[in-house]
């Protein structure tokens, strides 16, 4: 019996000495490369980037559906200075959300839950634009906050910027009105000018005509011949 107990102690340690690191080297079979992978967010830098869960409201159904787990940022692009909205899902990283974040934009504490909000956009993660109403639930009432504040003030910059530039644009449609008119005037002046130095040159003219005519009326009639 104990020979037998011995041979299957044997038997059980022998697959283990056919693991044990021989020191050999096998190349791979298929060499891989490195491949670049784009986001699309390479010309943008995160201003708030926080981990939270997505929903949007099914008009058909009349329900919440969900969009996703994972986490959500604010990019700001580097040369324009506009900032969208991008969720992407933790594990997959499709993108659950993609919009600009718009001067009319406004998110409201969602009725009942300190930890979510609600907000209407434009979204473009489907590849098209839609109109939806979205949701977004954080794991804690400070993110919820973050999240509201950075929002507002990313709408009210971008409202300022849109304030500035309407205010630049009618600025300048004014200044050139302005150099119209006095374009404008100029021309007319000039205008009025012509025809009195045309008068002037005129006048002498006349007046050298009547001076010949009256010469020729004072001129003495020469006396009649004799015969």
């Amino acid at each position: 019996m104990a020979s037998t107990t011995e041979g299957d102690h044997r038997e059980e340690e022998a697959p283990h000495n056919e693991d044990e690191d021989t020191g050999a080297q096998v190349a791979p079979i298929v060499k891989l490369e490195e491949v670049a992978v784009t986001t699309g967010e390479e010309d943008e830098d995160a201003i708030l980037d926080l981990k939270a869960k997505l929903y949007r409201f099914d008009k058909d159904g009349n329900q919440w559906k969900e969009r996703g787990a994972g986490t959500v940022k604010l990019l700001k692009h580097k040369v324009t200075g506009k900032v969208r909205l991008v969720m992407r899902q933790s594990k997959t990283l499709k993108i659950c959300a993609n919009h600009l974040v718009l001067p009319t934009m406004s998110v409201q504490e969602h009725a009942g839950n300190d930890k979510s909000c609600v907000w209407h956009a434009t979204d473009y993660a489907d590849g098209e634009l839609k109109d939806e109403l979205f949701c977004i639930r954080f794991g804690s009432v400070e993110n919820c906050k973050s999240f509201m504040e950075m929002v507002h003030e990313v709408a009210e910059s971008q409202k300022k910027k849109e304030e500035n530039k309407d205010a630049s644009a009618t600025a300048g449609l004014l200044e050139k009105l302005s150099v119209e008119e006095n374009e404008t005037e100029d021309k007319s002046r000039a205008e009025e000018e012509v025809p009195k130095e045309e008068k002037e040159e005129e006048v002498p003219k006349e007046e050298k005509k009547e001076s010949k005519s009256e010469e020729a009326e004072k001129k003495p009639e020469e006396p009649a011949s004799s015969t």
